[in-house]
């Protein structure tokens, strides 16, 4: 398989998961603005989980751009990412009326951590396949935004036991960093030479 096709794929299983989830959300009962009220944690928690499903998609699409050959483990790696990245939909709506309650705040930031950790594998795996100064090594670096993501999301879960509002609020501090361009595979795909067609 070509890692075009893995990133169609990919591509295919990200807009899936997004469109199960707006599924989800489900019109106010009411027949005025004021009936919109009791949906906004329920929106809110949306816009996040989209959000975060938008940051996987384009640094998957990013990522691609410098991988130069995939093999089984690139898949499988791909596949657990799918597998965690899945799950928010089924987290996103339990979290939606639930954003002061412990356990759908701690489930929803497994579903978090368990996505990072998997694109972290991906990397780590696509890594394993390429020289030490390929450009896809070159591209990711030291991946600090990576790591210190991951901390932020076991630290998350630690805290909503305590004070689920605080878990949520470094969860969306993780995706406000993400919203961020990262400049390194940009740089790195700005260097190479055009491939001949």
């Amino acid at each position: 398989m070509s890692s075009g096709r893995l990133e169609a794929f990919t591509d295919a299983v990200i807009a899936i998961v997004m469109t199960i989830m707006v599924l989800d959300l489900r019109p106010p009962t009411g027949h005025t603005f004021g009936a919109l009220h009791p949906l906004v944690p329920k929106l809110l928690v949306y816009l996040l989980s989209f959000t975060f499903l938008a940051i996987y998609w384009n640094n998957h699409h990013h990522l691609m751009q410098v991988v130069e050959r995939i093999d089984g483990r690139v898949m499988w790696a791909n596949m657990g990412l799918l597998f965690f990245l899945s799950l928010t939909p089924a987290a996103t709506d339990w979290l939606g009326p639930n954003t002061d309650t412990t356990a759908p705040v701690v489930v929803y930031g497994g579903v978090l951590l368990g996505s990072a950790l998997a694109y972290f594998v991906l990397a780590q795996t696509l890594l394993a396949l390429h020289p030490a100064d390929s450009p896809l090594a070159q591209a990711l670096g030291k991946d600090w935004k990576g790591k210190l993501s991951v901390v932020a999301y076991v630290v998350a879960g630690v805290v909503a036991f305590a004070v689920p509002e605080a878990a949520i609020a470094l969860d969306v501090a993780v995706a406000v960093v993400w919203l961020v361009p990262d400049r390194r595979i940009a740089r790195v795909t700005l260097d190479r030479p055009p491939e001949d067609s």
